[in-house]
Order: structure tokens, then sequence, then C-alpha cells
């Protein structure tokens, strides 16, 4: 059978889409390849899963649903979706709103309309993040924590799209499992976020912005690592006996590092100095996170074991080779 993957030409979505070719899978991969970030990357990505007889690309826009169902409608065996396609990005939503009420809400909606309506669906896994735990200061942060004050647009609409999910395993018994990433980075990263930017910076002798004069904290997490959590979780379909079929995990590396740590390592992989230029805390950003990943650890057998000294050098060694830099 077949696994629809949206967001294939994206960052996890790429990777995701490559391990389940690699052990036989059929994958259709869609995507809209905006603009958000250089749509080269995405092709390059692309490119490479073509290379795979299973993979059939699809650029749809998953906003424009009757074009997505019009699309979807032709292709048979579908039984599994992972929906990964989203308008990322916390400073970007306060520039953007609209792009995350059409990628994130509507497109969330769209996916959740195709799975209802598709037979034979065993299983929807889809992407949350750890921006839902917003202005939470117990660490780390639980499944179970609450998550009513969010500092973005992008984390309100994450939170809502696990609130849509719910209902509709409450009313269609969809099985779904939402994953909360944190800070997730690795070969073919995305060049908005910030280890792909201070490379790209420092190589060429820009400053690098770093935000709340360096005092932060990240739960960063290799994507090597988050890619078996992806699969396992698609593998393992919630089934509630009585009740919604329907749960959430948290995916990062349970291991906060000082984001100057990560700047000081990334100037050893690189063999020179970053010029860093200090600014304040950025509204929507938080000072710190960490995952508390018990449950998937027992239940997805999720065990990271990257520590950013191994991840952020393999990271540069694939930035240089792809840039030639």
């Amino acid at each position: 059978m077949t696994v629809l993957v949206t967001g294939a030409a994206g960052f996890i979505g790429y990777h995701v889409s490559e391990f389940l070719l690699g052990r036989g899978e059929t994958v259709v991969g869609l995507d809209a390849v905006t603009d958000y970030y250089d749509s080269g990357l995405k092709e390059a990505r692309t490119g490479r899963l073509r290379r795979h007889g299973g993979f059939t690309p699809l650029r749809l826009n998953l906003a424009d649903r009757d074009a997505v169902f019009a699309a979807l409608t032709g292709i048979r065996g579908i039984d599994r979706v992972v929906h990964l396609a989203a308008q990322a990005g916390v400073r970007y939503s306060r520039d953007r709103p609209f792009a995350y009420v059409d990628a994130n809400l509507a497109g969330h909606m769209t996916v959740l309309e195709y799975c209802r309506h598709l037979s034979g669906l065993k299983h929807l896994v889809y992407a949350s993040s750890s921006s839902v735990y917003g202005a939470n200061a117990k660490l780390p942060f639980a499944v179970g924590d609450r998550t009513d004050t969010p500092l973005s647009l992008y984390a309100a609409t994450k939170r809502a799209n696990e609130h849509m999910s719910y209902c509709y395993g409450h009313l269609y018994g969809i099985p779904q499992t939402g994953l909360r990433f944190f800070t997730v980075y690795g070969p073919w990263g995305r060049p908005d976020m910030a280890l792909y930017k201070f490379t790209a910076a420092i190589l060429e002798g820009r400053p690098i912005e770093v935000f709340n004069d360096g005092d932060m904290k990240r739960d960063f997490t290799f994507i090597d690592d988050v890619v078996p959590a992806v699969a396992a979780a698609l593998d393992n379909p919630p089934y509630a006996a009585g009740g919604v079929p329907h749960r959430l995990y948290n995916i990062g590396n349970n291991r906060p590092e000082p984001l100057m740590r990560l700047i000081a390592i990334l100037e050893d992989s690189l063999g020179t100095r970053a010029k860093i230029d200090f600014r304040p805390m950025q509204p929507g950003d938080v000072k710190e996170t960490c995952a508390d990943i018990s449950e998937s650890r027992r239940d997805l057998g999720f065990a990271p074991v990257t520590p950013i000294d191994i991840g952020v050098p393999r990271f540069v060694d694939w930035f240089r080779g792809y840039h030639k830099v």
C-alpha cells in the first residue's frame, strides 16, 4: 500500500519520505514548494526522492482543497498519511499571519477531510510543535502540561491542529498521532533555522544575531533520531477501546543545550570565530525548551542518541558539500 506524505519537499518530510522509500514503501509526496525559503533546496530534495521508483511527487497547495481532492482521488492504495506540510517559523508569523491561517489551519482541515473520506485509512500522523507549550515555565515539557498560553500565531495554529484532530478522532474514529517536534536540525535543514543561518553568516564573515543576549537553551534534536520515531508512530496507530483514537508525543532530545555552546561547537567545526550581534529577546520566542520523552520512549521506542557535538559537525559537512564552500 501507499503512504501520502505532505510537505515531502521540506526538511523533515524529505527525510521521512526517503526512509519510507528505503524500506520498500510507495510514497506520494505532496508539496506546494512555496517561496518561504529557497525553492532550489526543495527541488534538490525532491530530485533525490525521484531516484526511487516508488515515489510520486504532486505539487499542490493544501489550502486549495478542491485541487487536492481531485488529484488524490485518482491515486489508489493510500492507506496512511504523514502530514508534515505547514507554514513554519515563529517570527515570520508576525509579518505574514494569513500564511499560517491558510497553510496550518485550512491545510490541516483539508487533510482531515481527505482522511475522513478515505476508505481503508489506517493512520494519520501529523506534525505539531514544541511551540505549543508557550509561556509554560515548567521543565521538562510534558504532553499533559497546559498549552493555553501560546506566544506566537504559529504556536496557536499548531495547538489548534491538535484540537481539530482530536475532534475528528471523536466524531469519525480517525486514528491519529500528533508529534510535537523540538528544534529539529541536520543535513538538508531549513535555511530559516538558526544553525543554517549562523553557518552561512560565519562563512561569509557576517555577524550572527543572537537573541536574549545568548541566554537561551534549546532541545536540539538531530534528524536521524527523529525519522525512526515518525516511522514508529506511523506503524503503531492508536486504538482506544471506548475512547478517542488520538494521542500526542514529544519528539525531542531531552537534553537542552545553551545557545552559546551550540555556537562554540559550530565555530570549531567551521574553523573560524563568529561575529556576534547580541539582541534582546524577540516577541514570540521562549527562553528554554526541554522535552519529556518518557511516553514516546515507552510507546515508540524513541531513543535519541545524537548530541550536538556530533550533530553540528555533520550538518556543517553537508552544508559545505551542498553549497561547495
